[in-house]
């Protein structure tokens, strides 16, 4: 072989060699990103337009139906996803993986571009941005005090905190939650309104036409330039209410007369607490391809200037952080590491039994290992758990090449040749072997990349990292490993006296090897009983395999608790957060205790009142007996006591799965929605009679409470009144609108115009709001123009991939596996749906269903690529065959070691 032969006689080019090795790879080890798992998001681009007022029925038609229509067409898309709720649209494209995100967020852009003008006028324009699964705070910071209230806290929070940690290496966006934003608020009077003869358009209109600032030119000479400036903007409250809405004569009727104005908040929606303490949070989005140990170290040591800075009063803490779950995992794989290199080295000891044997393998793993993270480097990678524990599998297979070397010179040694020539010979004879293992290696390693799914992405640097380690041991085993044999191997002592441990061994390794013979005799006289052998263990891996309980992943402690939360269809936050705080009383026992070391609670949760979520983070692994799951499994039964609203526990899902969802997710999908909620309610109902499914759900329910006003009309056009003002009054009282800015202390802020609240408490109070006639006259009363009707609506409408479709979700018990799970909702859709019925998945479920598909597809190609790459070294279709045969028994004892669910 030329290159054991060149190292042999170049001792100090091997050297070298490896150093460079080393070298490089230690460079790209300190520039690669920590991450917990591989970046698998996909390229996603989400379509965003609002329509404040409108119902949810409204929104679909108008605008997400419009909207999917022109995006249909664009190329590669994987799925479509939208979601309808009162007032908004969202609609989410997954693009396929090959899919350049930058030009496919340009291709919906042209699209949505061309149906602009098909949106209502009153709907705002769609706002396009690229979107990953990554976009959700990876730590949370709050901010608490005694004294200032929740509004002092958000301006502060945005004012002064939220630029210091944006401008963070890594950071991507700040996100304050439970904020409170200051506003000015309009609350009008309808009986003052009526009394004075002015409706709500003609204040909107005063409003708007007195607060503006526009650019009014220069006056120059000969010798200066003076920039006119006209100050017409409205910079507080007592302008605001002083503001002259209309004069009749000499009298001058102003906001104030006809509304309470006041400085309040732009919303009341949203609540935050930490450890059952009123705070503001900020929410840290790190940047996709950002470090998240990185980064969290950075805000951590931004935090400590900020708290020397700090008013006193005011007190900052970290009260969620993904970073401390990474750290211990990297730290307990790089444990694993060092542990798994320690062992190998041992038993290469009691084998070899001589220190300058085992210090030639001692020596390669780590070059062989520094060395694959130059192909991480070279292909993008992170250091992450599946890469790291990809190292730790490499270990095993990275010292086969440099103990097929050493023993095989090592024996040549022993059998009288100096150690110069034996190295020579001893190399070109298993150099063959060497690159035929390695060959072999990589084929089956390989395949595992190219999974489908975003699993398959997940594992696919795991398999290259394999692959690469593989490949740079075979490398140093055919360098390296040879030139030191030549300089520090020698003759076996089993005749010198004084080698006491090489006595007592080879007693023990002869008996093993005499055992090995008489075996592989009664193997070779027996055939047939070893072919039956090899069948019997195809066909029991054949029946074991199906009969696994089977899931995505496995449920990891990862010391921390997700407990999304709903209260009944239209509660009012102040309803949602009575009940969380009960929840929380359920919760706090376990901060008490030493359990847990934080709580947080969001009501509000995406802006809707009825809302809310809580994230429990336990205390460090080794500070606690009990593990997360049985918490979970507790907080099931705890949370279920709390009447009012419904409080999940729920895992996080590990493997690199984003979002907090429920894993079961079945979707059956329609062509409208009247169809699809009847089947997925039968579907819940039968699925009832299975204990294993627990907090079975449907994201369609006619619960939330709406009043559908009509209008006549005739009468309207009568009274000279069109729909458009009738609307536009009701979405300016009940609507919370916008109609204008103020600036204060060079920030802008908004004017919301809106009904007081006594006036817009009962259905009766719709009917006491005035219009006026087009062409002027009397003020008209909307109950002569409107009939109010109260039914219950579906506040969240969902369309997947253009079908209207409803979401069954549900958790799984102790013991029941997600792959049972999905086959028995496909059974009962089969039982009792009708053909024009489409079943799907979404989240972990769809996730699992393409991965578990995906396993045979990858099994299959990897037998038949190690078949050929062994067919071509050994230029035999036989030796392949015999060496293959070994694989239904090697899969049968994976069977029966799997004491637990097979993972997809």
């Amino acid at each position: 072989m030329i290159l054991s032969d060149v190292s042999i006689k170049r001792p100090v080019f091997a050297t070298v060699l490896s150093l460079l090795i080393v070298v490089f790879g230690l460079a790209a080890l300190l520039g690669l990103p920590v991450r917990e798992y591989p970046d698998i998001d996909p390229p996603v681009v989400s379509i965003s337009t609002d329509y404040i007022g409108a119902a949810a029925e409204v929104v679909d038609t108008q605008i997400t139906q419009v909207v999917e229509g022109a995006i249909s067409g664009i190329e590669g898309i994987r799925s479509i996803e939208s979601s309808t709720e009162q007032g908004e649209s969202r609609t989410s494209i997954e693009f396929t993986i090959s899919r350049n995100v930058d030009i496919a967020a340009n291709d919906v852009r042209d699209a949505v571009s061309r149906i602009a003008d098909q949106l209502p006028e009153e709907a705002e324009a769609p706002v396009v941005q690229k979107a990953d699964s990554d976009a959700r705070p990876m730590m949370w910071v709050t901010l608490r005090s005694d004294i200032w209230d929740s509004a002092e806290l958000s301006d502060f929070a945005e004012r002064v905190l939220a630029d210091r940690l944006s401008v963070l290496d890594g950071v991507a966006d700040v996100r304050i939650g439970g904020e409170r934003r200051y506003a000015i608020r309009v609350w009008l009077d309808r009986e003052r309104l009526a009394a004075r003869d002015i409706t709500v358009a003609e204040v909107e209109r005063s409003l708007r036409a007195n607060n503006v600032e526009l650019p009014a030119g220069s006056v120059d000479s000969s010798t200066r330039n003076f920039t006119v400036r006209a100050e017409g903007r409205l910079t507080n409250v007592e302008q605001f209410r002083d503001l002259v809405i209309r004069r009749d004569g000499n009298d001058l009727l102003r906001l104030g007369e006809v509304a309470n104005v006041q400085m309040g908040v732009e919303s009341d929606v949203s609540r935050l607490r930490a450890n059952g303490k009123t705070a503001i949070g900020m929410g840290i989005i790190r940047q996709s391809k950002a470090n998240t140990v990185a980064v969290s170290d950075a805000v951590r040591a931004e935090l400590e200037k900020i708290r020397e800075t700090l008013p006193p009063e005011v007190t900052i803490a970290e009260s969620y952080d993904e970073s401390i779950f990474i750290r211990a995992s990297i730290k307990e794989v790089v444990f694993t590491l060092a542990i798994a290199v320690s062992l190998v080295i041992l038993v290469i000891f009691l084998f070899l039994r001589s220190w300058r044997a085992t210090l030639i393998p001692a020596v390669t793993i780590p070059v062989a290992v520094i060395g694959a993270f130059i192909g991480l480097g070279f292909l993008g990678f992170s250091i992450n758990v599946l890469t790291l524990l990809a190292v730790i599998l490499a270990i095993g297979l990275v010292v086969d090449d440099a103990i097929v070397m050493l023993e095989n010179i090592q024996r040549r040694i022993d059998e009288g040749e100096p150690p110069l020539l034996a190295s020579y010979r001893g190399a070109k004879q298993v150099a063959f072997a060497v690159i035929a293992t390695t060959l072999t290696l990589v084929a089956v390693f390989v395949p595992i990349s190219f999974m489908g799914g975003n699993i398959g992405r997940l594992f696919a640097e795991f398999g290259f990292t394999l692959a690469a380690a593989v490949v740079v041991s075979s490398l140093v085993a055919l360098t390296l490993a040879p030139m030191l044999c030549s300089k520090w191997l020698r003759h076996s002592p089993e005749s010198a006296e004084g080698h006491r441990l090489w006595a007592a061994s080879e007693k023990v390794l002869n008996g093993l090897t005499h055992g090995y013979e008489r075996m592989l005799r009664f193997a070779l006289n027996q055939p047939g009983l070893l072919l039956g052998l090899g069948l019997v263990g195809l066909i029991v891996a054949t029946a074991i395999f199906p009969r696994l309980p089977q899931e995505l992943a496995p449920t990891e402690d990862r010391g921390v608790i997700i407990m999304p939360t709903s209260a009944p269809r239209g509660s009012t936050v102040e309803f949602t957060d009575h009940y969380v705080r009960q929840a929380e009383q359920e919760l706090l026992p376990y901060l008490e205790d030493g359990v847990s070391n934080r709580l947080l609670s969001i009501v509000g949760f995406r802006d809707e009142e009825d809302n809310a979520f809580m994230i429990m983070g336990l205390v460090p692994w080794e500070d606690r007996e009990i593990k997360q799951q049985q918490i979970t499994s507790e907080l099931r039964g705890k949370l279920s006591q709390v009447t009012g609203i419904r409080a999940i526990a729920v895992n996080p899902p590990g493997l690199g799965q984003r979002g907090f969802d429920q894993p079961v997710e079945f979707v059956v999908a329609g062509p409208d929605y009247e169809s699809v909620q009847a089947w997925s309610e039968e579907i819940v109902e039968r699925a009832k009679d299975n204990p294993n499914l627990l907090n079975l759900d449907t994201d369609f329910e006619l619960t939330r409470p709406e009043l559908r006003v009509s209008i006549d009309r005739e009468r309207a056009a009568d009274l000279d009144v069109t729909i458009e003002d009738v609307g536009l009054t009701l979405q300016t009282m009940l609507a919370s609108r916008q109609v204008t800015t103020y600036l204060d202390r060079g920030r802008e802020y908004d004017v919301i115009l809106q009904a007081a609240d006594a006036d817009r408490a009962t259905p009766s109070d719709l009917g006491q709001i005035f219009l006026r006639p087009r062409e002027g006259g009397t003020l008209i009363p909307l109950q002569a123009l409107v009939s109010v009707e109260e039914i219950g609506a579906n506040p969240d409408l969902r369309r997947i991939d253009r079908l209207p479709a409803v979401v069954i979700s549900a958790s799984l018990a102790d013991g029941y596996d997600l792959g049972a799970a999905l086959t028995y909702l496909n059974n009962l859709a089969v039982d009792n749906l009708p053909p024009e019925a489409r079943v799907s998945y979404k989240g972990l479920s769809r996730e699992f269903q393409e991965s578990s598909s995906a396993i045979y597809v990858t099994f299959g190609l990897a037998f038949v690529i190690v078949f050929l790459v062994l067919a071509a070294q050994f230029e035999s279709w036989i030796h392949p065959l015999i060496i293959m045969l070994s694989v239904p028994l090697a899969v049968t004892g994976a069977c029966w070691a799997c004491g637990g669910p097979a993972s997809a």
